[in-house]
């Protein structure tokens, strides 16, 4: 009598065991096309929200006025600089706070064209670069940056006691400014520029410039 009821019983478990792993496969799927659904989802968020400002590149336009300061000159120069400048995304994460403020390093490329508004001199044109040390607020639309470094160009040189030695000439400078992003990709920005403009010593005599003053401009990123 037992064994006729184990075999009567045994198709009921049979199927009451299939049914079970049938479930746990379907269970399984579910889980495994929830997980990729998930990842899907988060990848897709990652990819369509914006980067931090500072870890694209950048390009400014900027423009302003600088005043002769110093006793390099007995000439009263003044200056109208224009610069198109180029910074990279960031080189050196200095600081990171848990509010989302950072200090980073960003390297910076300028093209120079001067007009001297008074002066022996007419233009300069030239190239300079630099690193850019940028804090930025906690909201990533304002910054405060500071760059200072140098490089070359060219003058026509008037030459004389004050003037300009010669046509090629080296520039210094240094600038501490605020940038605010205004609508997306778009920011303004100001402050303070001062630059020095000196052959080296290559002639005597040698008088070199030093301006100071303001700069204003447009930047977009990409």
């Amino acid at each position: 009598m037992k064994a006729v009821a184990l075999l009567l019983c045994a198709p009921a478990v049979c199927q009451a065991s299939e049914q079970s792993t049938t479930e746990r496969v379907t269970s399984d799927r579910r889980s495994h096309d929830h997980d990729a659904i998930t990842r899907e989802q988060i990848d897709k968020v990652l990819k369509d929200s914006p980067g931090h400002p500072a870890d694209s590149w950048e390009m400014t336009f900027e423009t302003g006025y600088l005043w002769n300061i110093g006793n390099n000159t007995e000439i009263d120069y003044e200056i109208m600089p224009t610069q198109l400048t180029f910074r990279s995304p960031t080189v050196l994460n200095w600081f990171a706070g848990d509010d989302g403020s950072r200090v980073v390093v960003r390297s910076r490329f300028s093209m120079l064209g001067e007009s001297i508004v008074q002066g022996p001199e007419d233009y300069y044109i030239g190239i300079n670069g630099a690193p850019s040390i940028e804090y930025w607020f906690p909201d990533a639309k304002t910054s405060l940056f500071f760059s200072i470094g140098g490089g070359f160009g060219w003058t026509n040189s008037a030459g004389g006691a004050q003037g300009q030695g010669q046509d090629f000439t080296l520039n210094w400078f240094s600038q501490l400014g605020v940038r605010r992003e205004i609508a997306e990709n778009l920011s303004i920005l100001g402050g303070a520029y001062f630059i020095h403009h000196s052959n080296g010593g290559q002639t005597d005599p040698n008088p070199g410039i030093d301006a100071l003053g303001f700069t204003i401009g447009l930047g977009w990123r990409f």
